[in-house]
């Protein structure tokens, strides 16, 4: 747990305030409506910091782009959904699991596909195409998947909110980057850490609104977390063969599709159910691929250093 998610865990005992009974202000508990708007400056932040070669990229290599898009929607909720099952999940902790499924992946991928020795802009290109995309695929892959357990699931509602909260920041960052260069400057300075505190931030909040359920989690929901994490990183290697990439690639898939943009995934959890520990796992999610994911790129990193003549053969047959 992040030093923010440990103050908001533990916020209320401070100033002694669990003993004498007593309320004070919870910043945390506090900014919870304002969720929304934290994942649209973060993905402001984002869009502003695209490069527009990246985009160029993204319709230059269109079929390899959209083929690991496609893996990552179809292979992850299904993931989800079996370990849901796998380890006889219910409720809110279901519901959550697939919740982390569903969403697309996060930019986190991109800088470990960097210290993995991977493509990072094919990364990039991956990250865009999920993002963008995630409008007209996630609401209709949650009702698939969630279609049984919830009544009346809201598409229409899931689909407006990625577009304000996701898709227009996005474009709306890199358009006024493009157009405005003291924009592209500030936002390169600042940018990333804006991203990642309002990341952390997120998270924080989902601590709090869950203190009484945090220290009783369900140890078969963390096993389940973690069989989709490491299940999603063999379906994106195991993809990236299928596709016949080079092994550059492959790992940079292998890293976007198990790293799921957690953070997005809490915020829709909290808006779409009354039942707040439907967020806790995506919350958990974002800390456990992120060491995982660290820990995966590491060893690639290790294994080029002592194999350079790998790098070398995918950078002739990109």
């Amino acid at each position: 747990m992040n030093h923010i998610s440990q103050k908001a865990y533990s916020w209320p005992a401070w100033f002694g305030l669990q003993e004498r009974g007593a309320a004070s202000f919870d910043p945390f508990v506090a900014t919870k409506g304002w969720l929304g708007y934290m994942i649209a400056v973060t993905m402001l932040a984002i869009g502003s910091l695209l490069p527009r070669e990246e985009v160029v990229q993204v319709f230059r290599r269109w079929p390899t782009v959209l083929g690991g898009t496609a893996i990552q929607y179809s292979s992850m909720p299904l993931l989800a959904y079996g370990a849901g099952r796998l380890f006889g999940l219910e409720g809110p902790w279901m519901i959550g699991i697939v919740m982390v499924g569903c969403v697309p992946g996060a930019m986190a991928s991109n800088v470990l596909t960097m210290i993995a020795r991977g493509n990072v802009s094919y990364s990039v290109s991956l990250t865009t195409s999920a993002t963008i995309l995630s409008p007209l695929v996630v609401p209709w892959v949650l009702w698939l998947a969630l279609g049984r357990m919830v009544e009346n699931f809201p598409v229409g509602k899931v689909f407006i909110d990625l577009c304000w909260m996701v898709v227009l920041p996005v474009v709306t960052g890199h358009l006024l980057s493009r157009a405005w260069p003291t924009w592209a400057s500030a936002t390169q300075r600042v940018g990333a850490i804006i991203a990642n505190l309002t990341i952390l931030w997120i998270i924080a909040v989902v601590v709090a609104a869950n203190r009484g359920g945090v220290s009783q989690l369900d140890f078969w929901l963390v096993a389940a977390l973690l069989t989709v994490n490491l299940a999603g990183y063999a379906a994106g290697y195991a993809g990236g063969q299928l596709m016949r990439l080079p092994e550059m690639m492959r790992r940079a898939l292998t890293l976007e599709i198990g790293m799921q943009n957690a953070g997005l995934g809490t915020t829709l959890a909290m808006g779409l159910f009354a039942d707040e520990r439907i967020a806790l796992p995506a919350a958990l999610y974002t800390f456990g691929c992120m060491f995982t994911g660290t820990v995966l790129a590491r060893i690639w990193a290790e294994w080029s250093e002592r194999r350079p003549e790998v790098g070398n053969r995918d950078n002739q047959t990109k």
